[in-house]
């Protein structure tokens, strides 16, 4: 299984809206997530695909694909879509998340009761062997593990501006550190 997480990588759980995403995802190997909706941590080892009702009978409501994340940057909508110049968001910045080759789960993993996601973290362990989409959610002692790794993870690979920040001489690792990310957030235990 060399072409799926391993029990202890970190993947985030993402909404593809349309099947025109996977197809983008697919074929030229990136994601957008808007930045005013982003999660907090972005540098993950993998994507999982949740597909909603817009991917049809057979397939909606389900994650039946993950990919690993190679690298994100900071963009712009019109320059992700050069063919949408004067779409409403073209001017709203999206973190563009670089993939790996996409790469089918064994077995979907079925929303049960959850039909609204975006968002969730998890490990490779509890992706590869969920039965719904609610055994990935991670409790107790393990959601503390989860968070350090995800602070440490965005300390090592992800930059934050410090534009929005007090002037006066604090690091910006130790800013991260406490989890500060720009919009006043803070990482939850």
């Amino acid at each position: 299984m060399e072409n799926l997480p391993s029990a202890s990588d970190l993947v985030l759980v993402a909404f593809l809206p349309e099947p025109r995403d996977f197809d983008i995802a697919r074929l030229f190997g990136w994601y957008r997530i808007p930045l005013r909706t982003a999660p907090k941590v972005v540098a993950v080892d993998w994507l999982a695909f949740y597909q909603p009702a817009t991917f049809g009978e057979g397939h909606k409501w389900r994650i039946e694909y993950v990919a690993p994340v190679i690298g994100h940057e900071l963009s712009v909508r019109a320059e992700l879509f050069k063919d949408e110049p004067d779409h409403p968001h073209a001017r709203e910045e999206y973190f563009k998340i670089q993939l790996g080759p996409l790469a089918a789960l064994p077995r979907p993993i079925p929303a049960g009761t959850w039909k609204r996601v975006t968002f969730l973290y998890t490990t490779g362990e509890r992706l590869l062997k969920a039965e719904t989409i609610n055994d990935l959610t991670v409790y107790d002692d393990e959601r503390a593990v989860l968070w350090r790794a995800l602070r440490e993870r965005a300390l090592e690979r992800q930059q934050y501006h410090v534009m929005n920040y007090p002037e006066f001489p604090i690091p910006p690792e130790v800013i991260a550190m406490f989890g500060l990310m720009g919009s006043g957030e803070r990482f939850e235990e």
